[in-house]
């Protein structure tokens, strides 16, 4: 990173500017950190191009597009405004090595770490290519190598600049020895093959040490493109037919994604001497790198530089600590930066929890299997999208809401629509199962709201009652608290529908709450909600009772053991920025019998979506970091730094002492609950529909089967991670 220079701004959407990153033709780019102190790399684009508005609006579908990309193998956008006098965007940076470096210091890759790069990078595509993208510029400088897996950046920025003709100005929209023919001869005209080209390019470089159409000049090498045979000498055998296929110069002849990436899985897992592919040895002959010799796996040294034993556990330790951001600007870029994993990701953790899962047999629905459905029945009418769409269960009972009903049940064990109801489009969760009843909310019309409950196990209507439009019914041990749709009193409904109990809302703003099975009300006083202190009333028949003040914008998290339990955030403070996570110092227990307030300190501020889970409060962060905290002492229990963003709430297994998170698109995480480990992940869905920006992902578990939702799409998996 460079000093800012006179001219540059300090500061882009709110985003103070530390230095420069990079310079490119149409951009500058910056390392930024926002007000929460999450540090970005803001690209700013150059003022000619800011005044054609073909490139404003190319720029801003590119935003739209790059938005739906944040898959483990990319790199999020985290904020933009394409409609500044200088358009920008922002995405999540962390320093990284990108493969160029990691290739000139340590030489080529071995045998193991070809497999896992190229089935990260296969990934990496079809998440861009889902979101409409082609990369254009995908060369080892644009790939970042962490423990976790390669990160793709500077995707997309065809969609920004494609209007610019291939030379125009000298400049090369590009990088000719990782380029397609195609995108040589009509770079307009590119398809998804052409990633696929480059990506067999990369292939090879990383493979041996240089791309398969190297030459003395950029021109020579486009013309070696374009017509010439690649060079693939020194190329193992078991990757040489798939970069083969890959460098086709007819692009409806190179594979697709899908083949590409099931052919790698078919590869070898291990540097074993043997090769279990050709029987001959697993060590390719590389030509001559800058590094003049490596160290075997048995600590002798051999001219061949394979990248084994101690060269690669020096890369590992290297790509941990490495403080080089790798961007690259030759246009303007469009993501960076990832996170590496941390350090409790042991060999002993990991150890220990395949040795737990292995001492257990799953309690899985009978007849389970991994399945899918989508959560979507098309109807006439307009949809209520409230885009919190999601999935209850109760034992092995699995209740779920979406686009075009009110509650389907979805079999456990095999993904299929046992009944579905509802009479206008909708999309919302359940509000809960017990005692063989299924709680869910109709809209008959736009002014009124209803909750019904439904018998399970036939979908027929029990009962149904209006509600206010303005807030949720919640269970609690004994029945459903609602509040009436004047808003002017708290209800409570026993299993048959009959009135249990009513009390009036004493404050303009009360919300009904269930804390440990028992019902209350969260007030606040004032004009404005979260405006003033949160005063904690418990319900029942007659009036409220006060039960304790707490402070402004104070957040509900559940009981342990049988006391309210609260976030006290440090400040309360109101900011309208993107990105902005209110960090929170401490925990408020609750004695509800004298209203008493313990206040239990955390050892620093955390920011991100907390839940309550067994005793224990997950911290989840949009940049996908996970902390864990002890309810009863504030104690910092672990903290996990992940690669995948937008996670959901988690849920968590105490058989397999597991934490499952998932993502918008349909990526499945398993953390060891007591060390915060990443045990195993699992791919992204392929096509999870046109509602993940939209919906929020869940988790949950029914048995020891995991059931997450994405978008519109739900699906189940094994706790066993992905096979």
């Amino acid at each position: 990173m460079t000093p800012l220079s006179t001219g540059d701004p300090e500061s882009i959407g709110g985003y103070t500017l530390l230095g420069r990153l990079g310079a490119g033709g149409m951009g500058v780019v910056y390392l930024g950190v926002s007000a929460s102190g999450r540090q970005v790399a803001v690209k700013l684009v150059r003022g000619p191009y800011a005044q054609e508005e073909e490139f404003r609006t190319r720029f801003r579908q590119e935003i739209a597009a790059a938005r739906k990309v944040s898959g483990a193998f990319t790199a999020p956008v985290v904020d933009a405004d394409p409609d500044a006098d200088l358009p920008w965007m922002a995405t999540l940076y962390v320093p990284g090595l990108n493969l160029a470096e990691v290739v000139e210091k340590d030489g080529p890759l071995s045998r193991r770490e070809l497999r896992a790069l190229g089935l990260g990078l296969t990934e990496a595509l079809r998440d861009i290519h889902r979101a409409g993208l082609v990369h254009r510029d995908l060369k080892p400088r644009n790939v970042l190598m962490t423990e976790d897996g390669p990160r793709v950046i500077d995707f997309g920025i065809s969609r920004a600049s494609d209007n610019q003709s291939l030379t125009a100005t000298g400049r090369m929209i590009g990088t000719p020895p990782f380029m397609s023919p195609e995108q040589l001869e009509a770079p307009r005209d590119v398809t998804p093959a052409s990633d696929v080209f480059s990506l067999g390019s990369l292939l090879v470089f990383a493979a041996v040490g240089t791309g398969p159409f190297d030459a003395g000049s950029p021109y020579i090498t486009g013309y070696q493109v374009v017509h010439g045979a690649p060079d693939l000498g020194g190329v193992p055998e078991g990757l040489l037919g798939i970069v083969e296929r890959c460098l086709d110069k007819d692009p409806a002849a190179r594979p697709e994604l899908t083949d590409i990436y099931r052919m790698l899985q078919a590869l070898p897992e291990s540097d074993a001497t043997e090769s279990p592919m050709t029987g001959r040895s697993a060590k390719p002959q590389h030509r001559p790198t800058s590094r003049s010799a490596a160290t075997t796996s048995a600590g002798a040294t051999t001219g061949t530089g394979t990248g084994t034993g101690t060269g690669e556990r020096r890369r590992a330790r290297m790509l941990f600590t490495g403080l080089g951001a790798a961007l690259a600007v030759t246009a303007l870029c469009v993501g960076v930066a990832v996170f590496a994993s941390d350090t409790d990701t042991t060999t002993a953790s990991r150890t220990a929890a395949a040795s737990d899962a292995a001492t257990r047999a799953a309690s899985l629905p009978d007849g389970w299997r991994p399945w899918r459905t989508e959560l979507r029945y098309d109807v006439k009418g307009v949809p209520l999208d409230y885009d919190t769409p999601g999935c209850v269960a109760q034992a092995s009972a699995l209740f779920c809401g979406g686009t075009g009903f009110t509650v389907a049940r979805i079999d456990a064990a095999s993904g299929r629509t046992l009944w579905r109801t509802g009479t206008r489009p909708q999309g919302t969760q359940p509000i809960g199962v017990r005692d063989g009843l299924v709680y869910g909310y109709e809209d008959p019309d736009d002014r009124t709201r209803r909750v019904v409950a439904l018998d399970a196990t036939t979908g027929h209507r029990r009962w149904q009652r209006d509600i206010s439009k303005s807030e949720d019914a919640v269970l609690y041990d004994g029945g459903l608290l609602t509040l009436s749709p004047d808003g002017a009193s708290f209800v409570a409904y026993g299993p048959s529908g009959k009135e249990l109990w009513r009390a009036p809302s004493l404050d303009e703003y009360c919300t009904p709450s269930a804390l440990g099975g028992v019902p209350y009300a969260l007030c606040s006083k004032g004009t404005e909600p979260g405006r003033a202190p949160v005063e904690l009333m418990r319900l029942g028949p007659g009036s409220p009772t006060g039960t304790a003040r707490l402070p402004q914008k104070a957040e509900a998290l559940g009981a342990v053991g049988g006391q309210p339990l609260f976030l006290a955030p440090q400040t309360a403070k109101d900011v309208y920025e993107a990105g902005y996570e209110r960090p929170y110092n401490a925990l408020l227990r609750v004695a509800s019998e004298t209203g008493q307030v313990r206040r239990i300190p955390l050892a620093h501020p955390l920011t991100g979506a907390a839940t309550l889970v067994d005793g224990v409060v997950y911290f989840v962060r949009s940049d996908g970091s996970v902390t864990a905290v002890s309810a009863d002492s504030g104690k910092q229990l672990w903290q996990k730094v992940t690669d995948v963003e937008s996670l959901s709430a988690p849920a968590v297994s105490a058989t397999y002492k597991r934490v499952y998170f998932a993502n918008r698109f349909g990526r499945l995480l398993a953390l060891d609950s007591r060390t915060g480990a990443q045990v195993w992940r699992s791919s992204a869905l392929d096509d999870p529909g046109d509602k993940t920006q939209d919906y929020p992902p869940r988790v949950l578990l029914v048995g020891d089967a995991i059931v997450a939702t994405a978008g519109d799409t739900a699906f189940s998996r094994s706790p066993h991670g992905p096979t």
